[in-house]
């Protein structure tokens, strides 16, 4: 019994130490407490009210070159001009999971162009990136801005999963980030070119992180996947190194897909985290499309 009780008094220090291992480099850089500390709530009690619209939904449909792309137009119903706002699914595509987190986004007063890039091209759930995508995305953007309901001059580009891919790659390297995009805006973004080998993918992230000079701001939880966390809290960290206008909120006690994980498996933790992360990136991409109205 004495043998006993001493195995496993020694083992929980070592458990302890080998999950301390699976910690990321930069997990501190996360929730600079200038992004949630808020004097009129611990002083006042004050809560900031919410922009709550009913939403209406339609289809549509814009070319890039012979290829015609689905895509949906959600936005508050009424006959206002709204902020412009490119949603862009991931890997899963555009389910009804997807969809529902789009309306929460129109919800709080944007006009959300998203578009379907797999449905375009007869993909399915893909492992390979198919680069051709990348210029459907790209098209939307032109689509989006042309629309006649559309207050504001750039848009901004929301995000998750591939879909942080895809929208980094339309802001640097299809240069949009000069002449059509406000900001940037992602949840667990995969900050890295799908098709690189797996190295890169848990060691290093995009370069093209390294040329973003819009204002970004990337949801995780504490919980994320390793080596997703990794190279995004990288990529983090290399954009504040360079001065550039980065946050990355962290949020505790929840992982991947905390915005859209279905309701037989949801956690309150999901929900606080979801509520709160449409609410700051509404702030945040209202702030910065401001500069932008027509």
């Amino acid at each position: 019994m004495a043998a006993f009780v001493c195995a496993a008094t020694v083992s929980f220090p070592v458990l302890a130490g080998y999950a301390e291992g699976f910690q990321t480099p930069y997990h501190d850089i996360g929730n600079p407490k200038n992004q949630w500390w808020d004097d009129a709530w611990w002083d006042s009690g004050q809560l900031p009210s919410a922009q709550n619209h009913k939403v209406i939904e339609r289809a549509v449909s814009y070319r890039n070159g012979d290829v015609e792309v689905p895509a949906m137009v959600l936005r508050p119903d009424d006959d206002k001009q709204y902020p412009a706002v490119l949603f862009q699914h991931g890997r899963a595509g555009w389910t009804d999971l997807i969809q529902r987190h789009a309306r929460r986004v129109a919800a709080r007063g944007f006009v959300v162009l998203a578009p379907d890039v797999y449905a375009a091209r007869f993909i399915g759930r893909p492992i390979e990136h198919d680069y051709a995508t990348e210029g459907d995305v790209n098209a939307g953007v032109d689509y989006l801005l042309s629309l006649p309901d559309v207050s504001t001059k750039r848009a901004c580009f929301y995000s998750h999963t591939r879909g942080g891919y895809y929208t980094l790659k339309v802001a640097v390297t299809h240069k949009r980030q000069d002449d059509a995009a406000a900001c940037y805006v992602s949840y667990y973004p995969h900050l890295q070119d799908p098709n690189a080998p797996e190295p890169e993918q848990v060691y290093r992230y995009a370069k093209e992180a390294d040329s973003l000079n819009i204002p970004a701001m990337i949801f995780i939880g504490e919980h994320e996947q390793y080596q997703r966390k990794r190279s995004i809290e990288t990529a983090v960290k290399a954009m504040l190194d360079r001065k550039h206008d980065a946050t990355l909120i962290t949020y505790p006690g929840v992982g991947r897909a905390f915005d859209f994980r279905p309701v037989n498996v949801r956690t309150f933790a999901d929900d606080l985290a979801a509520k709160d992360a449409v609410a700051r990136a509404a702030g945040f991409m209202r702030k910065h499309l401001n500069a932008f109205a027509k």
